[in-house]
Parts: C-alpha cells; structure tokens; sequence
C-alpha cells in the first residue's frame, strides 16, 4: 500500500509544478513548513517583473480587515495570477468578515492566510476557508520522526547521511526544523565533495573534536564513568567561546538521552521487538542495543534521578543562580551519579 503524502509534501510539489488554488490557510507549531512553504509560493507563483503590481504582504495585526478584502478581490495587472499573503491572519481584527469571501473567493488570486497557533476551526472564519479552501495545519514533528526528516532533507540535497551522523544530529539539535537545516548546510560545507556525510562531519560542524564532544560526554554518562565525564564537560567548555550556550546543548543532549531511556524501560516490560523499540523512542536500529546496554546499570530511579538534576541545572543555567556554568554542570553530574547531595540553587 502506497503511503500518503504529508500535506507539505502534496503543497510543495503543487507549488513547484505551478499548480495554485484561491485559497489557503496554513497554521500550527512548526513555522519551517509553513515558512518553505511562503517561499515556495512566492518563488512560483510569479515571474520576478509581475510582483511590483500583483504581490501584496500585510501583517494581520497592523492591517484593516475591508482593505485586505479589496486587494483580495482585486485582478491581476498583466500577469496570470495576484498573490496577498496574510500573515498572523488570527491578529487581524475583525476577520470573520472573511467568510462571504471564503465562501466565493477570487478565482484570479492566491490569498495565503498564516496563523502563528492553531485557531478554532469550528468557528468562522476558519470553518468556511476549511470548507472552501484548503487549510492546513503543521505539528512539531515527535522524536522519532526527526531521524527520518533528517535523511529525507539531505537527500533532497543530493546526499546520504551515515546512520550514525543522523542519529547524533537528531540528538544534538531534536525537532527544531529551523536549527536542523542550518546546522545540515554546514555539514555539507565540512564534507567538501562528498556525497556522504558522516558523523566525523557533524562533530567537526559543531566545533568540537572527536575526543571531546557531547556524544562522546553522552556515552561516558550512559556507560557510568563519572571522571570521563567530568574530563569531557571542562574540555568542551574551556573550548567553547559561549560557555553558557555550551553548557545549554549539553543539558538539552542529556535530557533527550535520558528521557529516551526511560520511554524504553516501558517498551523492554511490554517484551517489545528491538526494531519497534528503536521507532518508538526515535532511535536508529543500529544503537539500539547501546541503549539497552545503558539499562543495565540505569534503573527507573536512577533516570529520574538524571532528570531531575538535569531540570535543576537547566533552571540554573536560565538565571535562577549565580553559579559558574562549570560548577553547574559538576554538581549536575555528581548528583546524577548520585555521588553527593547537590546543594540549593543561589538564587
């Protein structure tokens, strides 16, 4: 059975091939979609010499309802098609007049409605531009639909990505989509002509080195050797030239490592098969078994125990202290190996 296209996927190769509707509403968490797809729109729907006269781009906040609906119903000077994006369309004041226009929108424009959250589309305007138009709506992707997003973004790019690379960057960056392509262009820029990126690449993109790095920080945590992970966490901040925004990836690696194992002490009581373990917590297949490995010597309490020294550092690190980042990150790591009694935060 063929599996169904995402609506990004269906949207963007119909904007592609210059196949446009009247009408759009596109809202939800993730703006990397929403935002590929304006570009997409603006790229295709017009030649460069019809924008000045048919292009229009008004912020919802800042604009009034009867003059957006006028250039909606405008025609277009000289060209095919106009195009009026609305951003932040929930903002505009008034917008319930939108209706009628849903109702028999223009059918020589494209109006591309945008909303910053997720509206009620129960209610109008959203329920007729539901009806007549096409809405759609883009959740932040979950972990475990990173790693494939991942390998999909770079083979559109022209490139394969090692099953480890993928996992580390999954790992390192989670489901910011934004942060994510930043830091893939930049492992195509180390990989030079390669057609593989590799996780050499990634940790040499994220300024680290192969020694000391927050992978490798991860594995000395998993694997329990508390000086290795003392040893890596002042390397990597003594080569870091942001400390604090060192210390914060740090936290949020950790976090993701954590959380991930202690959704997989779930899945090992229900007799789960490997495979299924690793898409359920967002895992390659390949390191599924690193992770089970971790469960040996991890029971429940010592991961919550991980995750709440890890949320009492992330608070720290935040401002609701005046300690250093390096005796952050100690006291954070000392209590994780439950080696001492971390003191109260200085607030």
């Amino acid at each position: 059975m063929a599996t169904r296209k995402s609506a990004y996927e269906d949207l963007s190769t119909a904007f592609r091939h210059g196949n446009f509707e009247p009408l759009y509403l596109l809202y939800g968490e993730e703006r990397y979609f929403i935002d590929s797809l304006q570009k997409l729109l603006l790229d295709n729907a017009l030649e460069a010499h019809e924008k000045d006269f048919n292009l229009d781009i008004v912020y919802g906040a800042e604009a009034d309802v009867q003059s957006v609906l006028a250039l909606c119903a405008s025609y277009p000077v000289m060209a095919q098609r106009r195009v009026v994006l609305v951003r932040d369309f929930d903002k505009l004041k008034d917008n319930k007049r939108f209706t009628a226009y849903a109702e028999q929108p223009n059918p020589t424009a494209v109006v591309f409605l945008v909303c910053a959250g997720k509206p009620n589309m129960n209610a109008h305007p959203y329920r007729a531009i539901k009806k007549h138009g096409i809405a759609a709506e883009f959740k932040a992707l979950y972990d475990n639909q990173v790693p494939g997003w991942i390998e999909r973004l770079a083979k559109q790019r022209g490139y394969t990505v090692e099953p480890k690379a993928v996992q580390m960057l999954a790992d390192f960056v989670g489901s910011n989509l934004q942060i994510m392509v930043s830091e893939i262009e930049k492992i195509v820029t180390f990989s030079g002509n390669r057609e593989v990126l590799t996780a050499e690449d990634v940790v040499q993109a994220s300024g680290q080195t192969r020694e000391f790095n927050v992978f490798e920080l991860q594995r000395a945590v998993g694997e329990g050797r508390h000086n290795d992970a003392i040893r890596i966490t002042e390397r990597l901040l003594q080569q870091s030239s942001n400390p604090r925004g060192e210390s914060a990836r740090i936290v949020l690696v950790l976090s993701s490592f954590f959380l991930k194992l202690l959704k997989l002490t779930g899945c090992r009581k229900r007799r789960i098969a490997e495979k299924e373990m690793a898409a359920r917590i967002g895992v390659s297949p390949f390191f599924i078994k690193e992770y089970l490995s971790c469960l040996r010597r991890l029971d429940v309490k010592a991961l919550n125990r991980a995750l709440a020294s890890l949320l009492a550092a992330d608070y720290e690190l935040k401002g609701g202290s005046t300690r250093s980042e390096r005796l952050v990150l100690t006291l954070m790591l000392r209590r994780m190996f439950n080696q001492v009694t971390v003191p109260a935060p200085v607030v």
